[in-house]
């Protein structure tokens, strides 16, 4: 299979490293000093389920540069989501499947009105890996999934030969028949996560742990699932609460990809997490102030330190 990964990050690094190192023909699209690592020394992954080196890949800061691509994998922030999807435009073929593993849920949207529905592939990615340096990703733990599929649920061949690919990878992969209501369980958790780790400025752990940060942090949950459930996705009225269970199996010292870029003074995705829930409930006539909170509070650090 041949794949075209749209931002050679932690996620697009990390699963175009897996899909190479199999055998698939990939390559990387990445800019700045990240293109010069892969260009002078390949790409490097560490891993507590194996390392990686590619001593010599396929890069280009032009996607236009590469051609025959059965699949785009899309992982660039967030804010580069629409100037990304236009530069992609020459690499679709009739039959070329376009998946993000981007946070959020807006990301579809932009990349449907850019591209066509009929190129969108939906995906959810779970996992924890960083830029540790540039030409080097950091995958911390063994979790390593990707969940995809077509929003109207068909089993479709280019669905079967991604799936196959990832297997062949050593990825953990799933195919969902329920791309849409995937997506948004994730955010569910996601913007608990994120707004809670950013706005305390700490792990998972002591707002677990603290009665007030702890109904803090279900009430930014629940305020997605009722805008969800506004939107028509079927998640549960109660789904907040099954998150907050499941908040207290994961480790304590788990925080999230926003409060990192925080600590490190980078541009934070919340105008596309929390800053979307707001949009939506307004649109829908669905109150979200715990979420407005984080939302106006983080604004001030939103462009980071440059901004």
């Amino acid at each position: 299979m041949r794949i075209a990964v749209m931002g050679t990050g932690g996620v697009g690094g990390y699963f175009g490293a897996r899909l190479a190192q199999a055998g698939h023909e990939v390559a990387f699209v990445a800019r700045g000093r990240q293109l010069e690592a892969l260009r002078d020394h390949g790409l490097r992954v560490e891993s507590p389920l194996g390392d990686v080196h590619l001593p010599t890949v396929e890069v280009t800061d032009d996607p236009a540069d590469i051609s025959g691509v059965d699949l785009v994998l899309f992982g660039v922030k967030l804010w580069d989501t629409q100037t990304a999807a236009e530069a992609v435009t020459p690499l679709l073929g009739d039959d070329t499947a376009v998946v993000s593993f981007q946070n959020g849920v807006v990301k579809d949207d932009i990349l449907r009105a850019a591209l066509g529905a009929e190129h969108v592939l939906g995906g959810v990615c779970y996992i924890a890996a960083t830029i540790a340096e540039p030409g080097l990703i950091r995958h911390s733990g063994t979790l390593q999934k990707l969940v995809f599929g077509e929003y109207d649920g068909a089993l479709s061949p280019r669905v079967q030969q991604f799936r196959d690919a990832c297997a062949d990878s050593g990825i953990d992969v799933e195919v969902s028949d329920r791309i849409e209501q995937a997506i948004w369980e994730k955010f569910v958790f996601l913007v608990g996560l994120s707004g809670t780790t950013s706005t305390a400025r700490t792990t998972i752990g002591p707002i677990r742990s603290h009665p007030r940060s702890r109904a803090f942090l279900h009430d930014l949950m629940d305020e997605v699932v009722q805008v969800a459930r506004a939107q028509g996705v079927k998640l549960p009225a109660d789904y907040a609460d099954d998150r907050l269970a499941f908040t207290d199996g994961i480790p304590a010292a788990m925080t999230s990809s926003m409060h990192h870029d925080l600590e490190r003074g980078n541009r934070l995705e919340v105008a596309w997490l929390s800053g979307d829930v707001v949009e939506r409930g307004l649109r829908l006539d669905v109150a979200t102030p715990c979420n407005r909170a984080v939302f106006d509070i983080l604004s001030v650090h939103g462009h980071g330190r440059a901004g």
